[in-house]
């Protein structure tokens, strides 16, 4: 077993990967920032994944030896029990063992985590949910995701994580799936889709400052770059943002009537970019569309932990919970 004060929480994303070493008293001590090039496969993903480990524990002045704990943050349903990465489709990754991949490295406890479950569960000890009993988060980002704490506790299934609200069906179709499937939430209101919608409108000459800025390359449309266009006069973007909101705020609200959480937590690089702009239409749809006995006084807040919510949540929960595999 590890002997150190220190932890260590690591988000993978659908695009990124970011390692945070945390001292005794849970202050960054060492980050280190990556793209996760899922497309590169899981085998890949996992050397990767060290890498940035190893980098941050340099810049920390520290060894895998000084570290207590591991918690680690993926896009996609988990396995809590025996630490598998079942199905993440953002990464193209499925059934990767990485908690034992973790547990080869550190000779301690770890966690392998949902990312949202991670982030909405940072957001209840240290952020925006703290104070809350029940903490609903939804983060829009390249795809969807949900995470729900009560009490202290991650919800879950029997054995994998849940709340995979990117995948509520609501009526309609698209490309994305066979001829008459209801489209997933997430096809409405991820930032992927958002991109892809105004690179159409770019080059049907709708959005000049997404062409001038981006073209219709998606891969460059990022949220920063959608905001700009808002600013700057898109109106064909901004409705896009509008209409986008307003299907995630309808999904929000089916959870919502199932879960009635006195606190909803928002947050990715969308929410951060656009925080009003989320803000009023979440709550404005929400409260249309929800049960008005559950969304009387709740609360609809912005994640204040940023880019560490994930890490800092993974590793706050393998200190409490982790196990060795």
């Amino acid at each position: 077993m590890s002997k150190g004060p220190y932890t260590v929480g690591i988000d993978l994303g659908g695009t990124k990967m970011f390692s945070v070493v945390f001292d005794g008293s849970k202050t960054e001590v060492g980050t280190s920032r990556m793209p996760a090039q899922g497309f590169e496969g899981p085998e890949t993903g996992l050397k990767r994944i060290e890498e940035s480990v190893q980098e941050a524990l340099k810049i920390a002045g520290i060894n895998a030896v000084d570290v207590s704990a591991v918690g680690i943050g993926c896009p996609g349903v988990v396995d809590f029990e025996t630490g598998m990465l079942r199905h993440a489709p953002n990464l193209g990754w499925q059934e990767v063992p990485i908690g034992k991949f973790l547990a080869g490295i550190f000779a301690c406890p770890v966690a392998v985590l949902n990312d949202v479950d991670a982030g909405t569960f940072g957001e209840y000890r240290s952020g925006a949910g703290k104070g809350a009993r029940s903490l609903l988060g939804v983060f829009p980002g390249t795809g969807v995701g949900g995470g729900f704490v009560y009490e202290g506790k991650i919800l879950r299934g029997r054995r994998a994580s849940c709340m995979e609200i990117g995948n509520i069906r609501l009526l309609g179709s698209t490309l994305e799936g066979a001829v008459g499937e209801p489209v997933t939430l997430e096809a409405l209101a991820s930032r992927l889709t958002i991109a892809a919608t105004c690179a159409i409108e770019a080059y049907r000459g709708n959005a000049p400052v997404i062409m001038e800025k981006a073209g219709t390359d998606i891969q460059k449309i990022k949220s920063g770059t959608v905001k700009k266009a808002i600013d700057n006069g898109d109106v064909a973007v901004e409705n896009i943002m509008k209409r986008s909101i307003e299907y995630l705020g309808i999904g929000i609200a089916a959870a919502v009537d199932l879960l009635g959480p006195d606190r909803i937590v928002i947050g990715g690089g969308l929410v951060d970019k656009m925080p009003d702009l989320y803000q009023k239409g979440l709550s404005k749809s929400i409260q249309k569309n929800a049960s008005p006995a559950l969304v009387e006084g709740i609360e609809i807040v912005i994640a204040s932990l940023g880019d560490y919510a994930v890490a800092r949540g993974a590793a706050v929960y393998a200190s409490e919970q982790g196990q060795t595999f």
